[in-house]
């Protein structure tokens, strides 16, 4: 039997995972906490085998929930569940220890899949089992058809006017495309994004 510990302040969205989870062979939700400080102290006297942590707690960032929870318990399986479908809060979950990273509009199906895997020892990342995979999704869909464009000569060299003058747009039209890919791919300057983009295969 997997014991599952809830953690997520919205008490619709806490009933609706008991449910869904209710249906589920071999799942028994042992209890959840609004909080941090309620999740934290569930710990202190009883155990899981799998926590559901929302990110955006009302006391505490569930980053940080995530990683105080390991301290006292490493075998814990932590898999986030949140609406925020964002690279940022991904990487910093798994930075944190979680195994895995679900949003709140996943099916039954989705959740039991993303349980088994973590169960069995892997990761689970936005519907991938390596968090690489997924990175390299979430950046290709965070970008326009335009914007690879223009990364792709951007990595071959070309100065802001060449490639104006090669795709038959403006140099500032390219400068605000760079802009704008320093700042998607979270990055600091040119050199950083073309290695990011050829680290995580996006040209």
């Amino acid at each position: 039997m997997t014991r599952i510990f809830i953690v997520d302040d919205h008490p619709m969205v806490v009933e609706g995972i008991r449910t869904m989870l209710a249906q589920m062979p071999d799942v028994q939700v042992v209890g959840h906490a609004m909080n941090a400080a309620s999740a934290l102290g569930f710990f202190v006297s009883n155990s899981a085998d799998v926590v559901l942590l929302d990110i955006n707690l009302p006391d505490e960032s569930g980053i940080e929930v995530c990683k105080k929870l390991l301290v006292r318990n490493s075998s814990l399986k932590i898999l986030a569940l949140t609406n925020f479908d964002q690279l940022t809060y991904l990487q910093s979950m798994r930075e944190a220890g979680a195994k895995g990273y679900l949003l709140k509009n996943a099916s039954s199906g989705e959740i039991q899949q993303a349980l088994q895997i973590v169960l069995d020892g892997k990761e689970y990342w936005l519907g991938k089992t390596d968090v690489r995979e997924s990175i390299q999704e979430h950046n290709s869909l965070l970008l326009t058809r335009r914007e690879i464009e223009v990364l792709k000569l951007i990595a071959e060299g070309l100065t802001n006017q060449e490639i104006a003058d090669k795709l038959y747009i403006s140099a500032s039209t390219v400068d605000s495309h760079r802009k704008n890919l320093i700042s998607k791919l979270q990055v600091k300057n040119t050199a950083a994004l073309v290695r990011t983009a050829f680290e995580n295969k996006i040209i």
